[in-house]
């Protein structure tokens, strides 16, 4: 079964700093895609950041390029969100997602439950 569990949410003054943690099991961690999403209130779900199986490579959402960070632990099987500089805009539900490898050749997309992070003085 697969599980994405987040942390490390929370209420941050603007122009600070939080980093988001998911804690992936049920299937093959290293071989999956995996990626953040965030939904602020009334608004569409977006993608933030994304990091790929192989390699590793990274790609942004214009509004959060050069102050957030992916990078992924295959040996703990984590994937991380360094935020930097945080704004108020930037206040919104966060999500893990994979493209989870549950088989050989067979991938499944799934969510985390979501952890709140809030940016406010």
């Amino acid at each position: 079964q697969v599980q994405l569990v987040e942390s490390g949410g929370g209420l941050v003054q603007p122009g600070g700093s939080l980093r988001l943690s998911c804690a992936a099991s049920g299937f093959t961690f290293s071989t999956s895609p995996m990626r953040w999403y965030r939904q602020a209130p009334g608004k569409e779900r977006e993608l933030v950041a994304a990091v790929t199986n192989v390699g590793g490579n990274t790609n942004y959402a214009n509004s959060v390029k050069g102050r957030f960070t992916i990078s992924r632990d295959n040996a703990k099987n984590t994937v991380y969100l360094q935020m930097n500089s945080l704004k108020p805009e930037d206040t919104a539900v966060y999500y893990c997602y994979a493209v989870a490898n549950v088989a050989s050749g067979r991938f499944i997309n799934s969510w985390g439950q979501g952890t709140q992070v809030t940016v406010s003085s």
